[in-house]
């Protein structure tokens, strides 16, 4: 990242901080901590008995459910749908699962226009070079204003003023415009209720409303979003946006629990009144199931990285895909391998433990970390330094 993006990065993490300090101490947020943190552990813990019922769920709420073992499989999964619906524009709202899979380049390799809802998730798509997220809720936290009007101009062959809603307003009408041609959504979900079959979603522009009102809603989401109750997912969405934006409740808080549907006319059920007349679950494994289950509380409000010198310090380079920090490390093992949690950033870590520290479910992303760095000395991968003083012990008797 350059150095005037990661000053806008810090500037921006540090109006995060200042917004929920508050927050985070009131004796509300703290009971709200310690039943989540109850929440996920026993939702981890549990987790193929929740899945069942889910399912069992989804089946009663007219809600189909697919499970994929890795990102090729949702893809494929994904791919098939879209062919059946021939789709050429599909309406996206923002997601870490569905940047794990890397949908947005995959549906573009094959010719679907793939419209970015999301405000921060549109200015670095029209952004198209080095375009990674910097936060989970905030995506385009490293822009600034001057650096937005520029890209926003540039792509979308307009000529607003550095002024944040004049900006806004040629984002949003270029989106709109473009959602026209669009009959299937693609979503995310932040937690999953498994006796109830719903899936919770927030947000605050309004945007996955829209994404929602397609022909077909496509859910993608990991196997640990699963939750026994909706009053357990409404208590980890509630706690998320209370560590990513300092704020009590977001703007919008959808539920969906099966397609849309009416029987105001002789209380015959109509399906497709103005939602989705279909909507679709995928569930995505891709390691989950043999990831530290540590790792699998985290909840994605990026408290961590907003707090982790080295994150300050170099950006997104520390990280795995939309998976950012140590954490996104630690995960990029299990989705991927061993040598790919090496290049992710392994030993940037300083396994200082400001991440645990102001994690809400208090994940112990140094202890993961440090274990990981013994497995992968094992297996041979080790920076270049290590590998020398470890040849000159075994020649010399000394690291020297």
């Amino acid at each position: 990242m350059k150095k005037s993006e990661l000053e806008t990065m810090r500037k921006s993490f540090n109006t995060v901080k200042n917004r929920s300090d508050s927050i985070k101490e009131s004796s509300s947020t703290k009971r709200l901590v310690k039943r989540v943190q109850e929440i996920k552990k026993y939702s981890i813990e549990h987790n193929d008995e929740l899945l069942a019922q889910l399912l069992e769920s989804f089946e009663r709420n007219d809600i189909e459910c697919i499970l994929a073992d890795d990102s090729q499989d949702a893809l494929k999964i994904i791919d098939e749908l879209l062919e059946e619906y021939d789709a050429s524009v599909v309406a996206k709202a923002k997601s870490n699962t569905l940047g794990e899979i890397n949908l947005k380049n995959h549906l573009k390799d094959n010719g679907i226009d793939v419209v970015e809802t999301d405000l921060g998730d549109r200015i670095l798509q029209l952004k198209k070079v080095d375009n990674k997220p910097v936060h989970p809720t905030g995506p385009a936290s490293h822009l600034n204003v001057s650096n937005i009007t520029d890209i926003v101009n540039e792509s979308l062959d307009v000529n607003v003023d550095p002024v944040p809603r004049e900006i806004m307003e040629a984002v949003r009408k270029d989106v709109l415009n473009r959602l026209k041609y669009a009959n299937v959504g693609i979503s995310g979900a932040n937690a999953i209720a498994s006796e109830e079959g719903s899936c919770v979603m927030v947000h605050n522009e309004g945007n996955i409303s829209i994404v929602s009102l397609k022909d077909l809603h496509i859910i993608v989401a990991g196997i640990d979003k699963i939750v026994p109750t909706l009053e357990d997912a409404i208590s980890i969405v509630k706690l998320e946006t209370i560590f990513a934006t300092g704020s009590y409740v977001t703007s919008y808080m959808n539920v969906i629990s099966g397609p849309s549907k009416t029987a105001d006319i002789e209380k015959k059920l109509l399906k497709n009144m103005y939602g989705a007349e279909r909507v679709v679950v995928i569930l995505l494994d891709n390691g989950r199931s043999d990831a530290t289950p540590e790792c699998l509380y985290c909840i994605g409000c990026g408290n961590c990285v907003v707090h982790c010198p080295v994150y300050n310090a170099v950006g997104n380079e520390f990280g795995f895909n939309n998976y950012l920090g140590g954490r996104g490390v630690a995960m990029s093992k299990f989705i991927e391998d061993d040598e790919t949690c090496f290049n992710s950033g392994l030993y940037m870590c300083t396994l200082c433990g400001l991440c645990t520290l102001n994690c809400p479910v208090a994940i112990p992303t140094n202890e993961i970390i440090e274990n990981m760095r013994k497995l992968s000395t094992e297996v041979g991968f080790y920076p270049k330094a290590h590998g020398k003083i470890k040849d000159n012990v075994s020649k010399r008797d000394s690291p020297y």
